[in-house]
C-alpha cells in the first residue's frame, strides 16, 4: 500500500475498512484484539508510511503493540529509522512519579537520544526537530484533559508545524469510550498549563488522534498532521471492549476500572483527602484518618459505580514518594465501576468532594486554585462553595456539551 494511500484510511468510516494484514503476518499475539491500534498497522505494513524518513518519536511506557513489543523496537525492526526518542510526564519508560522532573539523557535499551519533555522544558526546540523528516507520537491517553499526555502531544504538533515537519499520531484507544464526554470546558481567562491545554469540557471523548486533527484544523496555519488510525474501534467501547491488555501509562493508573474512576477521583487531589496514591489501588480509594466512611459512601452515590466502606493506609513507594497521610490509617471508601458504559466519573468526582467538604477537618488544596486548575475554570469550586447542588452543576454544563459534540464531528474517525 502507498504512503499516501495508508494515511487516507484515517479519514475513511470503520465500517468501510478492514484490518491490514498478509499472509504469515500477526499484530498481536493470541487471542488477537478486536482492536488493532495504528503501531501495529504500521507493523503490518512493514513500516510504512515511515519508511526511508528519520523519525522522532514520542512514546511512554504504554507505547507497546499486542505482542508486548515497545514502539522503539515494532518501529526499528520494521526498518523505521528512529534517531531520536522524546519523552513525556513520567518519561520514556515510565518509572517517574506525577510531577518529578524528568531529566533527557540516552535510552539505555536502545542506546538512542532521549529529549524530556517534562522537566527543563515541555515543547521541543528547533534543535530537539533538527533533522527529522517527521514526528511520531505514540501515546496512551487517559481521556481527561488534566492528563497531561495530550497536552504534551498539542506542543508536540506546534513545534512540528513551525519546524515544517509532519507530525504522524499512532492512535490508540481512549480507554473511557468515545461517547461519554462530561464536565466542565476550560476557561480561556485561566493561565494554560499541561492540565489544561485540551479544548473541549474536561472528559472529551477524542482519541489522541482525533485531538490531533481538531486542534490542527483550527490552527491559524495548520501543520501537515496524519493519523494512522485504528481499526476494530467504536466510539461505545471502555478499554475492556477492546480485547487488548492493559498496560499502565502511568505508574498510578493500573487497570481499565482505575482509568473510569480516574477523571472524578483525581479531583480528590484538590483536597486533603486521599485519592489513594500509596496503596495498591490508586484512584480506586477515596479517604482520610478523619473521614466517617459509612456517610461517604451514602452521600456520594453515583450511577455505574459502588462505593464500599473501606480502610487503607498510604505508604511511601516510588511511584508515590510522599503520599497524603503516609502511615496514617484512612478511613473512607474503595470504588468499584459496576455499569461501564453507564459510569459518570466525573459526576462521581463532585459527589465525592461535596460530601468530603461536610466533614470538619475538610480543606481545599491551594485553598482551591488546584481545583481550579485540574477543572480548567473556577466555576465548579464557586458552585460547591455555594452550595449548589450536583445536579444543578451538571445541568449548568450540559450547552457547552452539546456545542462540543456537534463541533468535534468534523474530527471523528470513528
Amino acid at each position: 500500500m502507498k504512503r499516501r494511500a495508508f494515511l487516507a484510511a484515517a479519514a475513511v468510516p470503520l465500517a468501510s475498512r478492514r484490518a491490514i494484514s498478509g499472509p504469515g503476518e500477526s499484530v498481536a499475539t493470541t487471542p488477537s484484539p478486536t482492536v488493532v491500534v495504528g503501531l501495529e498497522r504500521v507493523l503490518a505494513e512493514k513500516g510504512a508510511p515511515l519508511l526511508g524518513r528519520s523519525i522522532g518519536l514520542l512514546g511512554h511506557a504504554a507505547s507497546v503493540a499486542a505482542d508486548g513489543r515497545h514502539a522503539i523496537d515494532v518501529l526499528r525492526d520494521s526498518g523505521v529509522r528512529v534517531v531520536r526518542l522524546f519523552g513525556p510526564e513520567h518519561g520514556l519508560r515510565g518509572l517517574a512519579a506525577a510531577g518529578e522532573k524528568v531529566a533527557g539523557g540516552v535510552d539505555a535499551a536502545s542506546g538512542l537520544p532521549v529529549v524530556s519533555l517534562y522537566g527543563d522544558r515541555t515543547k521541543p526546540t528547533p534543535d530537539d526537530l533538527r533533522g527529522l523528516d517527521a514526528l511520531v507520537v505514540d501515546l496512551q491517553d487517559a481521556g481527561v484533559r488534566f492528563y497531561t499526555y495530550a497536552s504534551t502531544m498539542l506542543l508536540c504538533l506546534e513545534a512540528a508545524a513551525d519546524a515544517r515537519i509532519e507530525a504522524i499520531v499512532l492512535d490508540r484507544p481512549n480507554p473511557i469510550g468515545g461517547e461519554r464526554v462530561e464536565g466542565p470546558e476550560r476557561d480561556p481567562e485561566l493561565p494554560f498549563s499541561l492540565v489544561s491545554m485540551a479544548p473541549g469540557p474536561l472528559l472529551h471523548g477524542l482519541t489522541l488522534g482525533e485531538m490531533a486533527r481538531l486542534t490542527n484544523a483550527r490552527r491559524t496555519k495548520p501543520g501537515r498532521v496524519s493519523v494512522v488510525s485504528m481499526s476494530g474501534w467504536s466510539r461505545g467501547m471502555t478499554w475492556t471492549n477492546t480485547g487488548r491488555p492493559w498496560v499502565n501509562p502511568s505508574p498510578n493508573l493500573r487497570s481499565a476500572e482505575a482509568a473510569l474512576a480516574y477523571p472524578g477521583t483525581c479531583l480528590v487531589e484538590a483536597t486533603n483527602a486521599s485519592e489513594g496514591r500509596g496503596t495498591d489501588a490508586p484512584f480506586l480509594l477515596v479517604g482520610a484518618p478523619w473521614v466517617k466512611a459509612d456517610a461517604l459512601a451514602r452521600e456520594a452515590a453515583t450511577p455505574g459505580f459502588a462505593l464500599e466502606p473501606a480502610t487503607f493506609t498510604p505508604v511511601a513507594s516510588p511511584a508515590a514518594p510522599k503520599p497524603k497521610h503516609q502511615d496514617a490509617l484512612c478511613h473512607g471508601v474503595r470504588v468499584r465501576v459496576t455499569d461501564a458504559t453507564g459510569a459518570k466519573p466525573f459526576e462521581l468526582g463532585l459527589r465525592l468532594l461535596v460530601a468530603l467538604r461536610r466533614h470538619s477537618e475538610f480543606a481545599w488544596v491551594r485553598e482551591g486554585a488546584w481545583l481550579d486548575t485540574l477543572t480548567g475554570t473556577r466555576s465548579v469550586r464557586a458552585a460547591i462553595e455555594r452550595g449548589d447542588s450536583v445536579d444543578a452543576i451538571l445541568a449548568a454544563q450540559a450547552p457547552a456539551i452539546l456545542r462540543w459534540r456537534a463541533a468535534r464531528k468534523s474530527a471523528l474517525l470513528y
